[in-house]
């Protein structure tokens, strides 16, 4: 067999043919004729027979390059000859490659064998692809752990709460038995400064304009005629106040006075006229003493009830006044008081007994809170947490007053009751 009948390109008027097979003519070739039949036709040789099977693939699909039909009888022959080409009008390499036969066929017809090999052809693709290895689950994402719960808070700072009532604690002790008009001075004092953050706050809150001035100095003058000439003293004081308030309000526009003047009574009622029992106390023999169980009680009686209230509470004592406090947590200021105030009447107060102390420290535990809940009342009235910011860790001056107001007058005549008012 010579190279042109794989390699060459056919002669003029010659036809492009893979010659004669059992099968025929090739589809699409040149008429048979005298150049198809006849023996001595020029550059023709019998093509050997090659078996079933693979038909091209490797080198064989080179000897597909030397036969071409004349006329454009393929998609791409009208494309006509690539440069860098074989000759036959294809790229080096490609040898005759159409697009029916990178699916399996050939152009020649549909008796031709699939031939496109990866070597051959970058677009392969195998009939019978080696299967997709299955889709690994994707992990799922673990549910977020729950958090743990809050840690009970104190809900103020407490090293300067601790801080401060200590400070105050010196103050009044130290006042207290050294000189008892420098306790009566202090006690004015924290009246005034109290009446100051409640009319601020009803003023900024209710547009209430609860006169000052008056109050203030009335309120004073009512401490002080409570530990000089007693009950009838402070009742006086406290009339002549609200006397004060009505007309001092009567220099003001009428717009609002029912509501400024009612306010104002009831600020002097409030505060200076119940701190005139705590100055009424003080005129007895044992007076200082007196004092320091009132307020020992008192301070007893709030810290129990939140030590316990704060450790154990968990039913709500008065949730729409005040939810911070629990019935644990009065049950906790009961107990409390009542040992302070059996153990105050044995060793501190003359000709007291204990079981008085027992009855003194119930009735602490019960006019403390709710005096407590009184002013928490109030607060809430006014959308406020705190009356002020005075005192670090506590609020307000009327933030520690709340409690001790309203038992002032409780333990002044428990105490008559019980030792008298020498």
């Amino acid at each position: 067999m010579n190279d042109s009948s794989w390699g060459a390109p056919p002669q003029a008027g010659q036809a492009g043919y893979w010659g004669p097979t059992e099968r025929g003519p090739v589809q699409g070739a040149a008429p048979a004729g005298p150049a198809y039949d006849a023996p001595e036709a020029q550059q023709t040789r019998p093509m050997p027979i090659v078996p079933d099977g693979p038909a091209y693939g490797g080198d064989q699909d080179d000897d597909r390059g030397a036969a071409r039909t004349g006329g454009p009888l393929f998609r791409d022959e009208d494309h006509g000859a690539f440069p860098g080409g074989n000759g036959a009008g294809f790229p080096s390499g490609d040898h005759g490659r159409f697009p029916d036969e990178r699916y399996g066929g050939r152009s020649g017809g549909p008796s031709a064998q699939p031939h496109a090999t990866p070597q051959h052809d970058s677009s392969y693709v195998p009939q019978n692809p080696e299967p997709m290895p299955a889709a690994q689950p994707q992990p799922q994402p673990q549910p977020a752990p729950a958090p743990a719960p809050p840690k009970k808070s104190a809900g103020r700072d407490l090293g300067a709460a601790i801080g401060v009532g200590v400070g105050l604690g010196v103050v009044i002790v130290a006042s207290l038995f050294v000189v008892k008009a420098v306790f009566v001075g202090v006690v004015a004092v924290a009246v005034v400064v109290g009446l100051w953050e409640l009319t601020s706050r009803l003023q900024e809150r209710k547009q209430i304009k609860a006169p000052l001035v008056p109050l203030a100095v009335g309120g004073a003058a009512m401490v002080v005629a409570g530990y000089v000439r007693g009950a009838e003293g402070a009742w006086v004081a406290m009339a002549l106040t609200a006397l004060a308030v009505l007309v001092w309000r009567m220099t003001e526009p009428p717009e609002g006075y029912l509501k400024d003047v009612t306010a104002g009574v009831f600020a002097a009622f409030y505060v200076p006229f119940l701190a005139t029992f705590v100055a009424m106390m003080l005129t007895a023999d044992d007076g200082p003493w007196r004092v320091l169980t009132f307020l020992l009680l008192t301070v007893v009686s709030d810290t129990g009830a939140y030590a316990v209230g704060w450790r154990f509470g968990t039913h709500k004592l008065a949730p729409r006044i005040s939810p911070g406090k629990t019935r644990e947590g009065l049950l906790g200021a009961v107990s409390f008081a009542m040992v302070a105030g059996a153990l105050c009447l044995q060793f501190l107060i003359d000709d007291g007994i204990w079981w008085q102390g027992l009855l003194l420290g119930l009735a602490v535990a019960a006019s403390a809170t709710l005096g407590d809940l009184g002013e928490s009342m109030i607060k809430r009235d006014l959308g406020i947490k705190d009356m002020g910011t005075l005192l670090p860790g506590h609020g307000g001056i009327m933030d520690r007053l709340d409690s001790l107001l309203p038992t002032a007058p409780v333990v002044w005549l428990l105490l008559v009751l019980f030792v008298g008012s020498g």
